[in-house]
């Protein structure tokens, strides 16, 4: 059975993690199959949403720790640099919308990848846990620079050496993620979100990704000249003139991504 299963709802990608008896936790071969589905989304220029979330009770539990202490396995420095870093990179760097619906306990990596997507959305019942602590590892996946921008330095200094697990209404209050939804309507709500993207002006909506990646490190003066530039891409684009000429036109827009 594959560790990752992909299925194409309209112009969306859905991506599931598929390793419910491991609570989903990471090996290489799930790694490599999540970086193969996001290039896939990447590429396809029909798909202008991604939605990501995990089969059974878990998002993601993290790395299968059994295969990080096999003598014979990939080893920590292999499975930071070639399996995890590829993958933030990716939801990054796509210039596409990415709604991750955590349906469960997201620890380790696992919740490191689900705050490094766009839109965040969890079930009630799930939990956000900075897992590395406990074993005597620091946090990856991204995770010492998306939290402290999240949550405040720190608040994430002591999420992270303390090892407390966060409740997804803890987590929406201190604006760790977006939004709590009922566990019987999370993967209805989050679905629904990602085809209302979808349907969006998505080559916009990638472009301020863009920028949003680019005011992490830039100045003010910088991210003003950032945004002057992006705005003169986003003009030209088919999606402004339809906005535009529909909203003078007092009609529903009906956007390309284009």
């Amino acid at each position: 059975m594959s560790s990752i299963l992909t299925e194409i709802q309209g112009q969306v990608l859905k991506i599931t993690l598929n390793r419910p008896e491991k609570f989903n936790s990471f090996n290489r071969e799930m790694s490599m199959q999540l970086q193969a589905a996001l290039d896939s989304a990447a590429n396809d220029k029909t798909i202008r949403c991604i939605y990501l979330s995990g089969e059974g009770k878990a998002f993601c539990a993290g790395q299968d720790l059994s295969e990080a202490i096999d003598p014979a396995g990939p080893g920590i420095k292999n499975i930071v640099e070639e399996h995890y870093n590829p993958i933030i990179r990716k939801i990054r760097e796509i210039e596409k919308p990415i709604v991750c619906a955590v349906n469960g306990i997201a620890a380790g990596a696992g919740a490191n990848i689900a705050l490094a997507c766009d839109v965040v959305m969890a079930a009630s019942s799930a939990s956000f846990l900075q897992a590395f602590s406990k074993i005597g590892l620091i946090p990856d996946s991204g995770g010492t620079f998306f939290l402290p921008r999240l949550v405040g330095f720190g608040k994430a200094s002591a999420l992270m050496m303390l090892g407390d697990k966060v409740t997804a209404t803890d987590a929406e209050r201190m604006g760790m993620i977006y939004k709590v939804c009922e566990d019987a309507n999370l993967a209805a709500e989050a679905m629904a979100t990602a085809t209302m993207l979808a349907s969006m002006p998505t080559k916009g909506i990638g472009l301020t990704k863009r920028l949003l990646n680019q005011s992490m490190s830039n100045n003010l003066m910088e991210q003003l000249t950032a945004e002057a530039t992006k705005q003169v891409i986003a003009a030209s684009t088919f999606d402004y003139k339809e906005g535009v000429s529909a909203f003078l036109e007092k009609r529903k827009a009906v956007f390309k991504g284009e």
